[in-house]
């Protein structure tokens, strides 16, 4: 088992076992591993995420549950969901804010579950109206900085569907500027201006 945490594009594992996705990283020089599980330790890996040098991290310990309950105490925790929404035509439903292509998603509202925070989040984001919660497809981690303080924010993501191709009214006070639906078939164009943990979402989905 493990959990990928992105430090901006950058990934550091937690986790138990070294799987094929895991392993090269362990041999890069600008990646850094460690195999200890200590406050200390938890501490180093963070601080040389953050380094322009490293560009990955490995915190290998056998016991990963307690290993993720220390790693997000150094943080301020935030919840949040999304959805990716495929319609009857099988195209995807992506916004594009703040430079990047993305998929709809939001933080939690108190006492809100994370299954209707995701059909909020589309609707108030797009403007569709007609999204349906299928499944939970992943669940990703990516840290961030503001007034000073740090932020781990966790998003559950649901694979949705809508059955039709409604009109979409993307939420520009949110900076986003448009809500497309687009084909798997030219996902590479969106792809190459995207967050990794989008591309984990849609590979986790079968698109990549």
């Amino acid at each position: 088992m493990h959990i990928k945490v992105y430090f901006g594009d950058k990934p550091l594992f937690l986790t138990d076992t070294m799987n094929d996705e895991i392993e090269p990283y362990k041999h890069h020089d600008d990646a850094i591993f460690i195999d200890e599980f200590s406050p200390p330790a938890i501490n180093s890996i963070i601080h040389e995420m953050r380094l322009q040098k490293i560009h990955a991290g490995i915190l290998f310990h056998s016991e990963i549950e307690k290993l993720k309950k220390s790693f997000i105490k150094k943080f301020t925790l935030i919840k949040a969901a999304g959805g990716l929404v495929v319609n009857e035509d099988g195209l995807l439903l992506f916004i594009y804010r703040r430079g990047k292509w993305d998929l709809p998603k939001g933080k939690l509202d108190p006492g809100e579950s994370p299954e209707i925070c995701a059909i909020r989040e589309v609707k108030e984001e797009t403007g569709l109206n007609t999204a349906v919660l299928q499944k939970h497809l992943i669940t990703t981690y990516h840290t961030y900085e503001e007034s000073g303080k740090h932020f781990l924010k966790e998003t559950d993501w649901y694979l949705m569907h809508s059955p039709n191709q409604e009109k979409l009214e993307p939420q520009t006070d949110e900076q986003i500027t448009t809500a497309a639906w687009i084909a798997p078939a030219e996902l590479s164009r969106y792809t190459n201006n995207t967050y990794l943990l989008i591309t984990d979402v849609l590979k986790t989905a079968g698109y990549l």
